[in-house]
């Protein structure tokens, strides 16, 4: 008898046009129109009605998915708790130290709760996966990736506390300002391209494939 070859195991994902629509969206609730929002309100207003009108259109958002779906994105739930800890921070007295410590007690906030679920069954990057992505049911061989990849981001979440708290102290506001903006950028790009990059080294060494579904 002929030797079989076994067969290949995929990893299933919608069709690229609604795994597009569903990635957008996500980051627009989560991310574009609470930001828009506070960008808005400060220019017209100031920067802690900002604040207070970014954090009240999350908690919005939250709302409505909750009376609409059922269900809340862990997403639109650390936008939520990330905005809040900003908010109380930054409009709890007029001093311009105070709005200046919402940016790293913001990233503690962010590592804390990636730290919290990293040795969990559940580590808070699969959970993202699975509902930005759709990348439902993975490989169990996966699990050792999304739980180092969430210690990733808690590692990267402590150095954008460290290096922002430094900042606070060492620079000038409006530089303060412009540096924090691009500091958070380059890391969160280094740490979406180590992912990417780990995701798929871990599935060719698990002999998997990405399969999409029929659009």
């Amino acid at each position: 008898m002929l030797n079989r070859m076994p067969a290949t195991e995929h990893l299933e994902l919608p069709h690229p046009r609604r795994l597009i629509w569903t990635s957008v969206w996500s980051m627009a609730e989560s991310v574009g129109l609470p930001f828009g929002t506070y960008v808005l309100v400060t220019d017209v207003v100031s920067p802690d009605a900002g604040l207070l009108a970014g954090t009240a259109v999350v908690w919005l958002l939250i709302a409505l998915r909750k009376l609409v779906t059922g269900s809340v994105t862990k997403l639109l739930m650390i936008s939520a708790l990330v905005l809040t800890v900003q908010a109380a921070v930054a409009v709890s007295t007029g001093f311009l130290w105070m709005f200046e410590l919402q940016f790293p007690l913001g990233n503690l906030a962010m590592c804390v709760v990636f730290a919290r679920t990293a040795p969990t069954r559940k580590p808070l990057v699969a959970q993202l996966a699975e509902e930005v992505v759709s990348l439902k049911q993975p490989h169990p061989g996966l699990h050792r990736f999304f739980q180092g990849a969430t210690w990733l981001w808690a590692g990267l979440f402590v150095v954008l506390t460290l290096g922002l708290a430094v900042m606070m102290v060492t620079e000038p506001f409006k530089l303060f300002m412009l540096m924090s903006s691009v500091v958070t950028m380059v890391l969160t790009a280094v740490g979406v391209g180590i992912c990417v990059l780990w995701f798929f080294a871990v599935i060719r060494r698990l002999g998997l494939r990405l399969r999409f579904t029929a659009a």
